[in-house]
């Protein structure tokens, strides 16, 4: 119904005056032909390979997406094109957060730095409810910050938002990340998903509770006058990121200067010298007496899950195990191995770390069989953990675990992380021949130990504050803020 009014995605065509780098052009098209191959490819390796392809959508049910997604394919295509109208609500189906596709390394290159043509209101989202947080048309008096949108060219917010989560990869059926992928970046999903318009018709609420429409252009950005007949100043280099600045950008520890609590933002479980940061953290904690810790992993896409384990060590107070079942669709990568990046570290893993057990599938069983001992540094104080949709994958599986100890909270909103399991561990991407296109390939499937019965929601918190219109206009950060609000509660009950 939506796709029928869309206008004529020209996106690419205006970035025709950009110079191209003479390895990449974006308005290349690829013949029908070139496109049905690397879809037949695709399709090929997910069903051979992919752990848990079946895991949400039936075979029938998938055998009907992949056909319409084949047929689809009429015309000679962009790569752009071709990602967003095909492969993007395609990936969709499968519902696995893991399995995303991304445009080609030469598109990156290309786009990097680039100011682009773009529909021009950035929105907070959440259920049906869209409001102003931004807008790249800085002469815009009309629609400011806090203003409520209810459509957008005659599309109302509930068919907008499901159109636009048809487009994007989540675990099962938890989209409270999707809502966040939205508020962070709303131009360029919009953008790609409807194609750009020259003007834009919204309806919004005004500060008296009446509903208007008014029509706004696109945001074109303005052209670089620079290039003067006199020759520019030669820009200063930017000053390189220390090595402790990118640490810190992954983690971080503080003390309130209370010293009520400590604050332990953590943004990934992969790098970082995590394990090191930990003892280091918690030895601290220790010697401060510290009887408050808040971690935040509202940022936390997952990472490496012994790096998650070693962070339960310190809040699990009895020995836990991690994974119900972790196993693959496959031993090995073959015929496929030349599509798949990195294919010898990820064969040899699936090769000598997976064994195939009575229900056919390749089973890890280090992690299925493994039971992890609390650390003798273990942390007895409260420990309230932040989350919300972006809170994903490695970062799931340590909330699981600690989630219902009597001296935890989760705090936030629904992690996008499934909470009955999701795939992982191994993440190659397979790279598409013609298009260059990419998938990310999960190669286990992980169902949590203890996983709630429930299969497709994420990890729930046990107090949820989620976004509502005055806290969006208050531009604060209520989560934290209630966090510090209990903190100093219990300690003034304490005296």
């Amino acid at each position: 119904m939506v796709l029928r009014i869309i206008t004529k995605i020209f996106f690419v065509s205006l970035l025709t005056g950009c110079s191209v780098s003479k390895n990449y052009n974006p308005d290349r098209k690829y013949s029908v032909e070139e496109l049905k191959s690397d879809y037949t490819v695709l399709r090929s390796i997910l069903e051979k390979k992919h752990p848990s392809l079946y895991w949400y959508t039936p075979k029938d049910s998938m055998d009907y997406y992949f056909d319409k997604g084949y047929n689809s394919i009429k015309d000679s295509m962009t790569e752009l094109l071709f990602g967003w109208r095909i492969l993007a609500p395609l990936i969709h189906t499968i519902r696995c957060g893991h399995t995303s596709f991304a445009m080609s390394k030469g598109w990156n290159k290309f786009i990097k730095d680039r100011r682009i043509p773009s529909f021009p209101l950035y929105f907070k989202v959440w259920k049906d409810t869209m409001v102003v947080t931004g807008n790249l048309n800085k002469k815009d008096s009309l629609m400011k910050n806090g203003m409520i949108v209810t459509s957008i060219n005659g599309i109302k917010n509930h068919d907008l938002i499901n159109t636009m989560f048809s487009y994007l990869p989540e675990d099962g059926y938890a989209d409270n990340v999707n809502y966040i992928r939205l508020s962070t970046n709303f131009p360029y999903y919009h953008r790609n998903i409807f194609g750009i318009y020259s003007k834009y018709r919204i309806t919004y609420i005004d500060s008296i509770g009446s509903e208007h429409t008014a029509t706004i252009p696109y945001y074109y950005p303005p052209k670089d006058t620079s290039a003067k007949a006199k020759k520019p100043e030669k820009a200063p280099k930017p000053k390189k990121i220390t090595r402790k600045q990118r640490r810190e950008n992954i983690r971080s520890f503080s003390i309130d200067s209370s010293g009520k609590f400590g604050l332990m933002k953590l943004n990934s479980f992969s790098k970082g010298h995590l394990k090191s940061f930990f003892h280091r953290t918690f030895t601290k904690m220790k010697d401060s007496s510290i009887q408050n810790l808040i971690i935040d992993l509202r940022a936390n896409g997952g990472g490496d899950i012994s790096n998650s384990v070693a962070l339960t060590k310190y809040i699990r107070h009895t020995p836990f195990k991690v994974v119900d079942s972790a196993s693959a669709a496959t031993k090995h990568l073959s015929p496929y191995g030349h599509f798949i990046k990195e294919k010898i570290f990820n064969s040899l893993g699936l090769f000598f770390l997976t064994h195939k057990k009575k229900d056919g599938r390749y089973h890890f069983t280090y992690w299925e069989n493994h039971s992890f001992k609390p650390k003798r540094l273990n942390y007895t104080g409260k420990v309230y953990i932040l989350i919300n949709g972006f809170t994903f994958s490695a970062s799931t599986l340590f909330c699981n675990v600690v989630k219902g100890q009597e001296n935890v909270k989760l705090i936030g909103e629904e992690a996008g992380g499934g909470w009955y399991g999701n795939s992982g561990i191994f993440i190659p991407d397979i790279v598409l021949s013609n298009t260059k296109l990419r998938v990310r390939l999960p190669l286990f499937r992980i169902v949590q130990y203890q996983h709630i019965s429930e299969k497709g929601i994420g990890v729930m918190p046990d107090i949820y504050i989620g976004p509502t219109l005055q806290r969006v206009r208050e531009n604060g950060d209520p989560k934290m803020d209630e966090v510090k609000r209990i903190i100093v509660s219990d300690s003034l009950i304490k005296k």
